[in-house]
C-alpha cells in the first residue's frame, strides 16, 4: 500500500544493531585491557572509570555486562584465545619438523604472543588470580586446555618415535606451570635474560621430560651442555 512505513532496519550511522553492540564491547574490554592490565589493576577499577576510559556512558556498560567481574573473564578468556591462535597457526607450519625444531617454533610463538603486550601477561598471571571461585574455575579450566594442547603434540611425538611411550599428564601439567611462572618472572624483569633464551630453556625441560635419559629418539638428542640438538 502506498504510503505505508518500512520495518525499522535497526541501523544507524551505517552500522547495524549488532555491528554497534560489538564495538561497544570491543571498547569496553580494550579499556579494560588497559586498565586490569596496568594501573590502576582490576581491582583498582570502577565501572564509572572503566566507561570513562572507554569512552562510553554507564548505562552501555551495563547494557553489555552485569559486573567488572564478566569482563575481566572475558578479558582472560580472549588474551588466552590470541596466544591460542599463534600456537596452532604454528603448530601447522611446523608439522614436518624434528622435535626440537618444532617444540622451540611453537614456544617461541606462545612467548611471542603473551609478552607482546606486558598488559596481558600481568591480567593473566596476576590479575585473574583469587577474584572469585567462578574466575579461579575458568583459570583452571582454560590451564586444563593448554595441558590438553600440549598432551596432544607429546602424543604426537609418541607416535613419531620421538618420545617414550607413557602418560606424561602430569608432567605436562607441570611444565605448563613452568612456562607461565617463568614468562611471568621474565616480564616483570626478575630474570635476566632474553625471550628466545627464556623460550630455549623451556625446550630443554620439555625435550628433558620427553626424553629423560638423554638417549636420541626421532633424530633429536639432548647436548650435553643440557641444549636440544637435532642429528
Amino acid at each position: 500500500m502506498a504510503g505505508r512505513l518500512k520495518a525499522p532496519t535497526g541501523r544507524y550511522g551505517g552500522k547495524s544493531a549488532v555491528e554497534r553492540q560489538a564495538e561497544r564491547r570491543r571498547r569496553f574490554l580494550d579499556a579494560a585491557l588497559q586498565l586490569f592490565g596496568d594501573r590502576p589493576g582490576y581491582r583498582g577499577t570502577t565501572v564509572a572509570a572503566l566507561s570513562e576510559a572507554a569512552g562510553l556512558s554507564t548505562r552501555q556498560f551495563y547494557e553489555e555486562f552485569r559486573t567488572l567481574e564478566d569482563v575481566l573473564a572475558a578479558l582472560h578468556l580472549q588474551v588466552n584465545a590470541w596466544a591460542e591462535e599463534a600456537v596452532l597457526a604454528a603448530i601447522a607450519g611446523a608439522e614436518n619438523l624434528p622435535l626440537a625444531e618444532r617444540a622451540t617454533l611453537i614456544f617461541r610463538s606462545y612467548a611471542a604472543n603473551v609478552t607482546a603486550d606486558p598488559r596481558r601477561i600481568r591480567l593473566t598471571f596476576v590479575e585473574i588470580v583469587g577474584v572469585s571461585p567462578r574466575l579461579e574455575e575458568q583459570r583452571l579450566a582454560r590451564r586444563a586446555r593448554w595441558v590438553e594442547l600440549v598432551c596432544a603434540e607429546v602424543a604426537a611425538a609418541v607416535t613419531r618415535g620421538e618420545a617414550a611411550p607413557r602418560d606424561y599428564r602430569l608432567a605436562v601439567t607441570a611444565f605448563i606451570g613452568s612456562v607461565n611462572g617463568l614468562l611471568h618472572d621474565w616480564s616483570a624483569g626478575w630474570v635476566e635474560a632474553t625471550l628466545d633464551e627464556v623460550v630455549d630453556e623451556l625446550v630443554r625441560i620439555l625435550l628433558g621430560i620427553l626424553q629423560p635419559t638423554g638417549a636420541g629418539l626421532g633424530g633429536v638428542e639432548v647436548r650435553g651442555d643440557g641444549g636440544p640438538a637435532v642429528r
